[in-house]
């Protein structure tokens, strides 16, 4: 309605003439139809969450709070989470734009408040519809990748102060403003007219089955648009981010996060893949072509490696060495994983990126090693120093220990000396994988904010389990029966980012 008065076509004969003459004098409208003012361009913005679909049927919705027109109740959700044919899409709706209007059209904001390889599928999405429209005579003369520096409570669209950030072709987050791999595809797109990607080897989640949020619904056949685009055509073989480690914590949250991204990959576990034979890593590059290696094997058992020092040896510094030099012979890029043991906890402010390592066990000094080892044979590693895991696929770490034991009816025994900085898997995960596509390397700290007595941690996840939370116990770490020594303060911050 506003771009028909703007453009002269809103007269009498107009659907919605009788309602708006309602609230405007007749007088004005006719004013407006005698001396339009057409715009030069048209700028429009489009967003996934931009079609609706509003069902009166509000049981197949539970938790969905309904809304109305005062005459009505129905829910308003995302279209493209309940409807079967999909929607109409950009591409669609800009034609229309240009069959109604004639006027010279751009793509204002284009925005997919996502992880990173989402947001490279959606741009390229839109690209590749945009070149369709002009091959088809539309008169499109731009693509907008908005926001360029990001966007604070934008997933809110600005209702809430939370200060989530959303990055864009930069992250501004860290002392100067980061170019992430979507700046990389706006600048080949730019450049070149074209862009690649392994992550557009797959599809974006607004066209996988799993984008469903409720019992699927097929739409009124008036509402359907003109052509339901099948823009993806799947490749023969997909190009796979290699995941060493399978079995354990680390590698089961990437792999996680990797099928929540849609991202093809593969998790080796460590009885088909040993990174500490040159053979066996060689073989394996070969046979699957990974476009980037996420190394999440390794020795983790801290206590065990003081009793065992030649095999944490072997599998945290010799592993790391093999791997290293064969990635670098293929010109693979690797990710790497060390950890906040490497110090010893003199420090009275939180460590940094550039702070020097000064282990106190055997596994905190084979961490160490380690990280020389991959630099001098990879110096393009991405090495990602993180704290103590904790999630919601691992048994094994010290909250989901804590919580059994209380939920059995005994106490538990905590650190009340200890001060860490605690690293959730999933959120770990998905920052790994960001930097990743992003082509960063060097150091990255990548830990929770802020830090926490190990007690007080363990007394708030019991709790937050419902239980008894007076069962942990506050015990001195020298009293805990710990053979490896730790540091008594391993907090990490980082000077490169959020």
């Amino acid at each position: 309605m506003g771009l028909d008065l703007l453009t002269g076509r809103f007269g009498r004969d107009h659907p919605l003439w009788r309602d708006v003459a309602e609230v405007v004098a007749e007088s004005e409208l006719e004013e407006m139809l005698a001396d339009p003012c057409p715009p030069d361009i048209m700028g429009i913005n489009h967003y996934l969450s931009g079609e609706r679909f509003l069902d009166e049927r509000l049981d197949r919705y539970p938790g969905v709070r309904p809304g109305g027109n005062g005459r009505d109740q129905y829910v308003d959700v995302q279209a493209l989470r309940v409807v079967t044919e999909g929607v109409a899409g950009l591409e669609n709706l800009l034609e229309e734009v240009w069959d109604r209007y004639q006027l010279p059209v751009a793509v204002t904001e284009l925005h997919n408040g996502s992880s990173r390889d989402e947001q490279l599928r959606w741009l390229k999405e839109a690209w590749d519809g945009v070149l369709r429209l002009r091959s088809r005579g539309v008169n499109i003369r731009a693509i907008t990748a908005w926001a360029l520096l990001g966007s604070y409570d934008w997933d809110s669209l600005l209702t809430r102060r939370t200060g989530h950030y959303e990055p864009g072709l930069f992250d501004v987050r860290g002392a100067n403003p980061r170019p992430t791999a979507l700046a990389r595809l706006v600048g080949d797109l730019a450049q070149k007219g074209e862009a690649d990607h392994p992550a557009l080897d797959a599809p974006g989640w607004w066209q996988r089955e799993e984008r469903f949020a409720w019992k699927p619904v097929e739409c009124c056949a008036t509402t359907l648009p003109r052509r339901i685009l099948k823009s993806f055509t799947r490749p023969e073989r997909p190009r796979p981010l290699l995941i060493t480690g399978g079995g354990g914590a680390l590698a089961l949250a990437l792999s996680n996060v990797c099928i929540v991204r849609g991202l093809p990959h593969l998790t080796v576990p460590r009885g088909a893949l040993d990174v500490a034979d040159p053979v066996s890593l060689a073989a394996a590059l070969d046979r699957w072509r990974p476009w980037a290696v996420i190394n999440a094997a390794g020795f983790t058992r801290v206590d065990h490696a003081e009793t065992s020092p030649d095999d944490c040896r072997r599998e945290n510094v010799l592993g790391a060495e093999v791997i290293s030099r064969a990635c670098a012979a293929v010109g693979v890029p690797l990710v790497a994983f060390s950890s906040h043991l490497v110090f010893d906890g003199d420090k009275a402010a939180p460590y940094l990126e550039d702070d020097s390592a000064a282990p106190l066990g055997v596994y905190g000094v084979t961490k160490a090693e380690a990280e020389r080892v991959l630099f001098k044979t990879f110096p393009d590693v991405l090495l990602i120093r993180a704290g103590p895991f904790f999630g919601p696929w691992d048994g094994r770490n010290v909250l989901s220990q804590a919580i059994r034991t209380v939920a059995s009816g005994r106490t538990f025994a905590a650190a009340a000396d200890v001060t860490i900085s605690p690293t959730y898997l999933p959120d770990l995960a998905d920052a790994t994988l960001d930097l990743l596509m992003d082509r960063e390397r060097g150091i990255w700290h990548l830990a929770s904010a802020g830090s926490v007595i190990w007690s007080d941690l363990v007394r708030e996840a019991v709790d937050g389990a419902r239980l008894d939370s007076k069962k942990v116990l506050e015990i001195p770490s020298a009293e805990l029966g710990w053979k490896a020594r730790r540091p008594l303060q391993s907090v990490l911050h980082s000077t490169r980012g959020a």
